[in-house]
């Protein structure tokens, strides 16, 4: 027999095999992506979740001089989280916890007494806040 016949008299099965092999791959691809998707989904929530507490302890500590719930060592628990949790996310949003940690470290101590420096920490808590949400809306 002639690869040409034995091809012909198989193309039942090599159409069936083709499509298994492709169908099998397709599935692997998509349960994968799936999750990576909720991977980014929960690490979002719980971002999103630290940085609303994170910015009530900014809140308490600047404008209600509350040094019980707007404690700086507070603070640095949910930005240590933020950290942590950012890891798992795509760019920008580590960029942007960093840049908020960076900003706690800078600015911690004045809150309560300068404007600028509650202004500067909750605007990195703003713009970590954004990137997160346009993560959350880039998922397929």
């Amino acid at each position: 027999m002639s690869i040409k016949t034995q091809l012909k008299s198989n193309i039942v099965a090599l159409t069936s095999l083709v499509v298994a092999l492709s169908s099998f791959s397709y599935t692997a691809w998509r349960t994968e992506r799936s999750e990576h998707n909720r991977t980014i989904r929960q690490a979002s929530f719980q971002l999103l979740t630290a940085l609303g507490e994170m910015q009530q302890v900014v809140y308490h500590a600047h404008y209600d001089r509350d040094a019980v719930h707007g404690n700086p060592r507070t603070g640095w628990v949910y930005v240590a989280t933020i950290s942590d949790f950012s890891a798992a996310m795509p760019a920008p949003v580590p960029e942007r916890a960093q840049a908020l940690l960076d900003t706690w470290r800078d600015h911690w101590e004045k809150l309560g007494q300068e404007e600028a420096d509650a202004d500067a920490i909750s605007d990195a808590l703003e713009n970590c806040r954004a990137a997160v949400v346009a993560t959350l809306k880039r998922i397929d």
